[in-house]
């Protein structure tokens, strides 16, 4: 078979189902996407119902399940890395937890040579583009958006309050609203779910509306071998389905969607990375870019466990005898804690002055286990996920053969700089401090993991190396900018070459502080407005929080700008 369009987008994952819903629009172009993976079935209750999220996450009809090499900081581990495979990529299987990160971040991309258009600023109103609120538009947030994002609803589990209220008796704010004007504190966390308490992927957000139109097609099983190039220029790509090669080629584009993991793998298959890599496997140099599958980063995070006093948890959730109501009332009424990712509260705080801004995230759940299901503790529990935002230690995705069957190597390198076992010190006395506030007395029992005992820095550093695990928040590995290891420019342009783009979580020059999901979305639709040819949307003049103590550190630092004409701040 061979096909010619407009433009062919690889990988329908967040980034994918933005890029081609939004393309597709144009009447007058034609937009290929293809996906290694298969549908995002409705019926599939594992991917459709909120509080199933730790199912699809098992076995690999919805997971490529990439497995890292011995990670030197961590006992020598061989860690899971989770990854979508389907339409929807990583939103069909992620936690729906809808968190954009902070102000500071993004404002610490732009001060990057090139990168001035990525301030906060710039991203805010794409982020508002995106969302359909459920509690309204306002300066922060849209309504009028494909993504629905919805607000835990008053009188939730007494879980969640009491644990918002023990962070602010710790001596932490309160924040009504962690993607609005201040993401430092505890409080309500939002998730992607829809109105009628179903899960809402890129996919069913993007796609469902993209899929009606005649100028927009999708292949299914296609996985992406290569992208093919003339003189400098990509023209096309060869897939293959059903043991059969494909070839179709791109009049505009090729425009790479396949995360942090796959688009630098892509890439070095293409002829495109570190030359001396592309020499060992045997593969023509296209161009000779080092960065590309470099500067890997990820959110480490570990599981703080404590036994609940009170029978108010999930646990009874678990029990066999208990969820066919469950899925009853959700399958029929979109209603019951089955419509709820259960992560109703969480928070950002820095671990001492010297962080300008958030290091540590904290998700909360009225239960205890870990993400995946596994290991559910048999009694009635609570746990904090915490872990660190900015890790100094960045890995990287090698090629392990020229097949595009065999998975790349991956090493994140966790835990190999002083700062991260600082860090998660720190995030263990302080969780230890937040759950024995007043306000969790009555629920509080015995700390499960990691036990009270282990109390001294070689103790807390031995638990973190055994037990902690990535949050999935894989990034930064085609990243932006204009130095010689940036992979891309400040539109997602390939360096060096014509018709190329990787729009994902891989061009990330920095991870932000939280999850990734609403983010990759933000940059998919900023960048998709760049493809356009569109006047980008008009910068927001929206305020924003700084703590007082770091306003000079971050202007020396060139974080922000001395002297700002953008909208005020508000330091504490």
């Amino acid at each position: 078979m061979q096909a010619q369009f407009d433009y062919i987008i690889v990988g329908a994952g967040s980034a994918g189902c933005v890029l081609a819903s939004r393309l597709s629009e144009e009447e007058d172009v034609s937009v290929l996407l293809l996906e290694a993976g298969g549908r995002d079935w409705r019926l599939d209750w594992r991917t459709q119902m909120p509080a199933a999220l730790a199912y699809p996450l098992q076995g690999t009809t919805y997971n490529w399940a990439y497995v890292t090499e011995a990670e030197p900081g961590m006992n020598g581990r061989r860690m899971t890395q989770a990854r979508g495979k389907g339409l929807g990529g990583s939103s069909l299987i992620n936690g729906m937890v809808y968190i954009r990160g902070n102000a500071l971040d993004y404002d610490g991309w732009a001060a990057n040579a090139g990168l001035e258009n990525w301030s906060y600023h710039d991203c805010l109103p794409y982020f508002r583009k995106s969302e359909n609120f459920d509690r309204g538009a306002d300066d922060y947030h849209g309504s009028s958006g494909p993504l629905h994002v919805t607000t835990p609803r008053p009188g939730n589990n007494p879980l969640y309050h009491a644990f918002i209220a023990a962070g602010e008796q710790a001596g932490y704010p309160a924040t009504d609203d962690l993607n609005g004007f201040r993401q430092e504190g505890f409080g309500p966390m939002d998730r992607t779910t829809t109105p009628g308490g179903h899960r809402c992927s890129a996919s069913l957000a993007y796609l469902d509306p993209a899929r009606k139109r005649s100028n927009f097609t999708l292949i299914t099983h296609a996985l992406t071998e290569r992208v093919l190039f003339e003189h400098g220029r990509a023209t096309g790509v060869c897939y293959l389905q059903a043991g059969r090669s494909h070839t179709a080629r791109a009049m505009r584009e090729v425009i790479v969607c396949n995360g942090a993991i796959a688009s630098p793998q892509l890439l070095l298959r293409s002829g495109v990375g570190p030359a001396d890599e592309l020499r060992a496997l045997g593969i023509p140099i296209v161009r000779d870019l080092p960065g590309v599958g470099a500067n890997l980063q990820d959110h480490l995070e570990m599981y703080l466990q404590y036994e609940c006093r009170q029978a108010v948890t999930l646990y009874p959730a678990l029990q066999w005898w208990n969820k066919p109501a469950i899925g009853a009332e959700w399958y029929f009424k979109g209603s019951g804690i089955g419509a709820s990712n259960h992560f109703e509260a969480g928070g950002f705080i820095r671990s001492d002055e010297h962080s300008a801004w958030p290091n540590l995230q904290y998700h909360f759940i009225p239960l205890a286990m870990n993400y995946d299901g596994s290991n559910p503790v048999k009694a009635h529990g609570f746990q904090c996920h915490v872990g660190s935002m900015r890790s100094p230690s960045t890995g990287h995705v090698k090629l392990a053969t020229r097949s595009a069957f065999d998975p790349p190597r991956i090493v994140f390198n966790y835990m190999t700089h002083e700062i991260d076992r600082r860090e998660f010190r720190a995030a263990v006395r302080l969780t230890r401090d937040i759950i024995g506030q007043q306000a969790l007395d009555a629920f509080r029992g015995r700390e499960i993991q990691p036990g009270a005992a282990i109390r001294s820095d070689a103790e807390i550093d031995a638990f973190v190396r055994e037990h902690a695990e990535t949050a999935l928040h894989p990034s930064c590995t085609c990243k932006m900018g204009y130095d010689a290891d940036a992979v891309v420019d400040a539109d997602g342009r390939v360096h060096g070459l014509e018709g190329l783009r990787v729009v994902d979580a891989s061009i990330m020059p920095r991870v932000i502080t939280g999850n990734l999901n609403a983010a990759v979305i933000m940059l998919a639709e900023k960048i998709a407005d760049r493809v356009r040819g569109r006047t980008p949307l008009p910068r927001s003049g929206a305020p924003y929080f700084i703590a007082g103590n770091a306003s000079s550190r971050l202007a020396a630092s060139g974080v922000i700008p001395r002297h700002r004409d953008d909208g005020p701040h508000a330091p504490l």
